[in-house]
């Protein structure tokens, strides 16, 4: 198991990369270019009274919108998940906090999750790597990471990819599933598991839901590419090379909820990698998931000088490009949304 500092480090590393570097997957698209919303002309409907509200962990939230995990561990990371955490609850969103590994090896690093202080209304998502089930953690680590951030679940993302070209990656995923299970059956709180930008399958996903997951985020190929990510702490040229051939890697993020969706109708169903748009949101909905989650662009909005305010801004933009495409299709509420077809467009 690495020590607390680190981790930090890589911490730190991923932050400086994500936001100055180009890690966008090459080669692989989400695929939401290739679906077409249909445009109704005379909606017969008010946009004012466009209803985005939902519920997601019990809980009712303004639009079906997370910020996904990203940060934590650093001290850095303390001002950014504290700025996504306050516009969180202004705009009635939920969240989740990047791998909490960090903190729970060293709990002086704890404060760099606790948002609670700043949102305690919303649904919030404590996160752990599903690979450390293979590398001294267990049962009581997942529950100190769901009562260290006062969360209503409990994240377990999966990301071969990333820890085979990672330097120092934790590469053991053999007989996870079954760990999985133990953590399912036993948590205080429901389990959801996503993937990082590569994608979840169908054959995957039925596998999750058999042993208790109870939400899946596809988290598809096409938006940030972590390997691109690791590309950049390589420390040799043939580290570089290797993780530089994945760049294309993994399912696109369309296909995985599409996937997902026919092979498990009831399963919890989020769509993250590259959301980038509320057209993106209402798409992925209208392709069967519950809830699009988005990254990297609320990170960039984060670590302006304005802080909260930004993403409060970028959100909202998300927000109102959501209910002007739901109004603009015919569309009063997501479950009308998610009835309406998609024209795919060929060639």
């Amino acid at each position: 198991m690495p020590d607390s500092g680190q981790t930090e480090g890589r911490k730190v590393d991923h932050i400086r990369i994500v936001l100055g570097e180009d890690v966008a997957a090459k080669g692989v698209a989400t695929g939401f270019a290739a679906y077409r919303l249909p445009h109704t002309a005379l909606p017969e409907l008010d946009l004012a009274q466009i209803d985005t509200r939902t519920t997601f962990l019990g809980k009712m939230i303004q639009a079906p919108l997370l910020i996904s995990s990203m940060t934590g561990g650093a001290n850095v990371a303390e001002r950014l998940n504290l700025a996504l955490a306050e516009a969180a609850e202004h705009l009635g969103l939920p969240m989740g906090v990047g791998s909490q590994r960090a903190a729970v090896l060293d709990t002086r690093l704890a404060s760099t999750y606790q948002v609670r202080r700043v949102a305690p209304r919303i649904p919030l998502l404590a996160n752990l790597g599903a690979v450390q089930l293979n590398y001294g953690f267990g049962l009581d680590h997942c529950q100190r990471a769901v009562d260290m951030i006062e969360a209503d679940a409990l994240i377990l993302h999966l990301n071969p990819l990333q820890e085979a070209v990672q330097p120092e990656g934790d590469t053991n995923f053999a007989g996870l599933l079954r760990k999985i299970e133990q953590v399912c059956r036993a948590l205080e709180v429901p389990v959801v598991v996503k993937e990082v930008g590569n994608g979840i399958g169908a054959h995957d996903a039925r596998r999750l839901a058999e042993c208790g997951v109870q939400v899946i985020d596809v988290a598809g190929a096409g938006g940030t590419s972590w390997s691109e990510v690791e590309r950049f702490r390589q420390p040799t040229e043939q580290g570089r090379r290797v993780a530089g051939a994945f760049a294309d890697w993994g399912l696109a993020t369309t296909e995985c909820i599409r996937q997902v969706r026919a092979a498990l109708p009831e399963v919890g169903l989020i769509a993250s990698g590259g959301i980038r748009s509320g057209v993106d949101v209402a798409k992925a909905l209208a392709l069967g998931a519950d809830l699009a989650g988005t990254a990297r662009p609320a990170l960039v909005n984060a670590v302006d000088e304005r802080g909260t305010e930004a993403v409060v801004e970028g959100l909202t933009s998300f927000m109102r490009e959501l209910r002007v495409a739901m109004f603009c299709a015919g569309c009063g509420d997501l479950k009308a949304l998610r009835s309406v077809t998609l024209t795919e467009l060929r060639g």
